[in-house]
């Protein structure tokens, strides 16, 4: 008699971020550890077809912050600080479901500062006190803060929300912002644009979960994720 399967369930925001996930379901490799996990599909600010729920300037009320606090998913990843504002709120802030940080992310993301080339902008000194287009308390806002913060003075980098990636690449194009900030595969459309990259970093990612996944299941987990790097 075959042994029933875990059951759990994990946010997956964008590709990028979340490609070992992704590759572990399609291998097999939970199953293999037991476990039937469900990706729950939430869009994050990179999808091209992304939703403003999203991007909701209080973070529990967006998609994938939501559907944590309903208990629709029990695991997520995205940017290192971002996971760590979140565990944090959650825990202090009355109404909401804690989370814990579990582990740092299976994947890192390249992030870059794109310019105009009409804007006559070279050095990231030139972005002192001007909009820089970024999505609020996810990896382009924290990513921004640590690119510009060894050029500029943190009262002297304004950031500014700019929507999705899409839009935040229309905006630089119209010259509503002096800049924005992108992960790939925006990055390589911006170029392809012929817009300028300033400059550009990584994303280190974490990931959290409830207090129902249990540390040998998390393990698991992982396990499953590395087993990714073999193919």
């Amino acid at each position: 008699m075959t042994a029933s399967l875990k059951k759990v369930r994990a946010s997956m925001m964008n590709a990028i971020h979340d490609l070992p996930l992704l590759v572990a379901g399609d291998e097999g490799f939970f199953r293999d550890e037991g476990l039937d996990v469900e990706i729950v599909r939430t869009p994050g600010s990179g999808q091209r077809d992304s939703d403003h729920q999203a991007l909701r300037a209080n973070v529990f009320d967006r998609t994938m912050e939501a559907l944590y606090d309903q208990g629709a998913c029990d695991q997520f990843r995205m940017c290192e600080w971002g996971v760590m504002k979140r565990a944090v709120e959650s825990t202090v802030t009355s109404g909401h479901r804690a989370a814990k940080i579990v582990a740092l992310g299976s994947a890192m993301s390249t992030f870059a500062i794109v310019t105009d080339p009409r804007s006559r902008i070279y050095e990231p000194e030139q972005l002192k006190d001007k909009p820089i287009g970024v999505s609020p308390f996810n990896g382009s806002h924290f990513t921004t803060l640590k690119l510009l913060e060894g050029f500029l003075k943190r009262e002297q980098i304004r950031t500014t929300f700019a929507g999705t990636m899409k839009e935040r690449l229309d905006a630089v194009s119209r010259g509503e912002v002096a800049a924005v900030s992108l992960m790939e595969p925006w990055i390589s459309i911006a170029e392809m644009r012929g817009l300028r990259v300033l400059m550009e970093s990584h994303s280190t990612r974490s990931e959290a979960a409830g207090d129902e996944l249990d540390g040998a299941t998390l393990a698991k987990m992982f396990r499953a994720e590395a087993s990714t790097r073999i193919i």
